[in-house]
């Protein structure tokens, strides 16, 4: 299936993104990453702000996808438990510059962070769950476990081998009552 100029466009931003940073996309940049004209970008985004929510979008559905490929269903067909299990595994999984960066963006930026925290309500538990009871306040330590986990990955500099993350996976994943 042929990909859609949209899509070429998206893909070409996080491109930007991940070797250049944030505030480098541009239409130009972007324009000469993709092989399309800026008047090409410009039909698809009328402005550099719609171009950044839609990449924002695009990483955030493309996460999405895996989260129901390591669930083996969508977030409304999983349980909790089956939820927190595939947040757990997929975040285990080490981060490129572009999702890093694109994450910091979106904390300084609440319609940037939006298509971030539409998935992370369907898929792990929050905050304001945890208050609720015992099991649900271990399953948001796991949120916690797998989120740190994946910023140790993000910010130290020491890849983490294969057999070592499996382990760190396994041991996030045994948290989980799914009994509860």
């Amino acid at each position: 299936m042929r990909e859609s100029k949209r899509t070429k466009i998206l893909t070409a931003a996080v491109e930007v993104v991940q070797r250049d940073g944030v505030t480098s996309v541009t239409f130009d940049s972007v324009a000469a990453a993709s092989g399309l004209t800026k008047g090409g970008l410009l039909y698809h985004f009328p402005s550099r702000d719609a171009l950044l929510l839609a990449v924002h979008q695009h990483v955030a559905r493309e996460w999405e996808e895996s989260l129901v490929e390591a669930a083996g269903k969508t977030a409304e067909e999983a349980t909790p438990e089956e939820r927190l299990e595939a947040y757990a595994r997929v975040t285990s999984r080490s981060v490129t510059r572009a999702e890093l960066l694109l994450f910091l963006e979106a904390s300084v930026n609440p319609g940037y962070a939006q298509p971030w925290r539409d998935v992370t309500d369907r898929w792990a538990p929050s905050l304001a769950d945890a208050a609720s009871g015992p099991a649900a306040l271990t399953h948001f330590i796991t949120r916690l476990a797998a989120d740190g986990f994946w910023l140790y990955e993000s910010l130290s500099g020491e890849p983490t081998s294969p057999e070592l993350r499996r382990k760190v996976v396994e041991r996030i994943a045994a948290t989980i009552d799914k009994d509860a």
